[in-house]
């Protein structure tokens, strides 16, 4: 089992951020994360990446029991991009550090790698089509320039699980498809790690994604297959609004019902 979350609870200030929530993902799972802003996305990704005990209940990540196991050490078998990020990154390095530097989970390189590390560092710069970034600086490069090195440097440590946190935000229309076939074949590769992508937009959850949990308000509203858990009536009852769910090729479109009767 790469996650079991069993009735797991987040209470800051005697309130919920997570309630209850129960969620299960096998290996050679994929899946999509959906929900709105303020839906308790971020709290669920910090719990999952260690940096957040749960309230209540049990969790475990690639078999490791929170409490039970020092969380530092599972964080390196986990690949984590977020935009969040970007802005701890320092922009002035060199592609290929930056990447490098996801070996040791810093922000900034301080250790020496090896030439070996180097080699792998270029070659999954190679894989992500963007082996001719690896002398530029970090900060003169686009944004889906950017987004695919933090893939890159995620992937660096072979993580088990790589969390991809909204990585669409503030990409074009043409950055942001590229930015998903290259998810998407990443996804097909014969060692590719458990992937969870998140967004609060339904026709970035690409077929490659098996299974889909639904989150609002802090709980789960539905989860599983994604076929049967992106059908207008379920969507209608997640976002508590007349929404159509179209599927474009092997996309879901979502839009508002202008004629809901």
């Amino acid at each position: 089992m790469v996650i079991e979350a069993k009735q797991v609870s987040v209470i800051r200030d005697s309130k919920y951020i997570l309630k209850e929530v129960n969620w299960s993902v096998k290996a050679g799972e994929h899946w999509a994360i959906l929900g709105l802003n303020g839906s308790g996305k971020t709290t669920l990704l910090n719990m999952i990446n260690g940096y957040l005990f749960p309230s209540t209940g049990e969790l475990q990540v690639l078999g490791k029991i929170f409490g039970k196991y020092d969380l530092r050490e599972l964080r390196k078998s986990i690949g984590w991009v977020s935009t969040a990020l970007q802005e701890r990154l320092y922009g002035t390095e060199s592609v290929e550090d930056i990447v490098l530097s996801g070996k040791f989970a810093t922000i900034g390189l301080y250790e020496h790698p090896s030439q070996e590390d180097r080699d792998f560092a270029k070659s999954l710069l190679d894989r992500l089509a963007s082996g001719h970034l690896s002398n530029r600086t970090y900060q003169s490069l686009s944004q889906g320039e950017k987004q695919r090195v933090l893939i890159a440097r995620a992937l660096m440590s072979s993580p088990r699980l790589l969390i991809l946190d909204e990585p669409c935000t503030g990409l074009d229309i043409f950055a942001k498809e590229q930015l998903l076939s290259t998810i998407e074949k990443l996804s097909y590769e014969q060692d590719a790690p458990t992937l969870i992508y998140v967004t609060h937009r339904t026709e970035e959850i690409l077929p490659t994604f098996s299974h889909t949990l639904l989150l609002r308000r802090g709980q789960v509203h539905s989860s599983g297959k994604t076929a049967f858990v992106l059908t207008k009536e379920n969507l209608c009852d997640f976002f508590e609004a007349p929404v159509l769910c179209e599927k474009l090729g092997d996309r879901f479109l979502l839009r508002l019902d202008s004629q809901p009767f």
